[in-house]
């Protein structure tokens, strides 16, 4: 029986440039395609590339906007359980973006470990490693009140475990004891999150007497983001289109379109269009 290692290329990709992972990549979202699906990222098999980051990265963006034309590129690549490190995503070689056609690859970092039922199925779980009972820790607690993304790890063998299914009620545990105790959670897939956060890292927000201008490389829904700066009855712009922006009473109502007041900050929340836009005085 073939190591790890070797059925999971772990070596192979150490060393190879980025021509040649993007080939390799491209070929298997190719795969994809030709059956009807669509994908704008991958999922690395064990130690895939995991020397080899900056190459693995800009071989996923070129891959993605080769196959499927797509702008962002994600790789779920590494996982973080120290406490003292941060799971926020990573933005990787970022190209043309005051252009026609801009792109980047981003790096989804997952915060646990397997605690379903192992890469394996065979391995027992437990939902209190996400977060205990008594909704007080875990590590999804200990990563959601940091204000990073939160994103658990799980294989599809941990989850069916040999048709027992236990990982699966671990993980519904965990999604019950999650609510319980917040009530502001919004659960994003992976292509989500990257897009999100191109948007967050590379969109220039310049605020200025009258207005609050951006100029994105990306489009992203429900983009939100706060302001020392009140803009009486604001109108959000793209163009020759308008829309006035609704007020709500607090952050839980936000929505596209709305904005409220946190204090003495004010809270926007809009679909982001790609370009430049604005949002001025109605």
């Amino acid at each position: 029986i073939a190591s790890p290692e070797y059925m999971e290329n772990w070596e192979w990709s150490q060393e190879k440039s980025a021509d040649e992972l993007t080939e390799y990549l491209a070929y298997a979202l190719q795969i994809l395609k030709d059956a009807g699906l669509y994908c704008e990222g991958i999922t690395t098999p064990g130690g895939f590339g995991s020397r080899n980051l900056n190459n693995l990265a800009l071989a996923t963006r070129d891959a993605v906007s080769h196959v499927y034309s797509a702008g962002i590129g994600h790789f779920f690549r590494d996982v973080v359980t120290d406490p003292a490190e941060s799971t926020a995503p990573q933005v990787f070689h970022t190209r043309d973006l005051d252009g026609a056609s801009p792109s980047c690859s981003v790096h989804i970092i997952a915060c646990t470990g397997d605690w379903f039922g192992g890469w394996d199925g065979l391995e027992t779980g437990s939902p209190d490693l996400f977060i205990d009972a008594q909704l007080s820790g875990g590590r999804m607690v200990e990563v959601i009140e940091r204000g990073d993304p939160a994103i658990m790890l799980c294989h599809w063998p941990g989850i069916y475990c040999n048709g027992e299914k236990s990982g699966l009620r671990i993980f519904q545990e965990v999604v019950t004891r999650l609510h319980n105790r917040y009530d502001n959670l919004i659960w994003m897939k992976n292509s989500e999150i990257a897009r999100y956060w191109a948007a967050r890292e590379l969109t220039r927000i310049r605020p200025d007497k009258k207005s609050i201008v951006f100029e994105a490389p990306f489009p992203a829904r429900d983009f939100t983001f706060s302001s020392d700066k009140s803009i009486k009855n604001p109108v959000q712009s793209l163009g020759r289109e308008r829309k006035a922006l609704r007020k709500v009473a607090d952050p839980l109502s936000l929505e596209a379109g709305t904005w409220c007041r946190q204090g003495p900050v004010v809270l926007y929340c809009i679909d982001l269009p790609a370009g430049r836009s604005e949002i001025a005085g109605g």
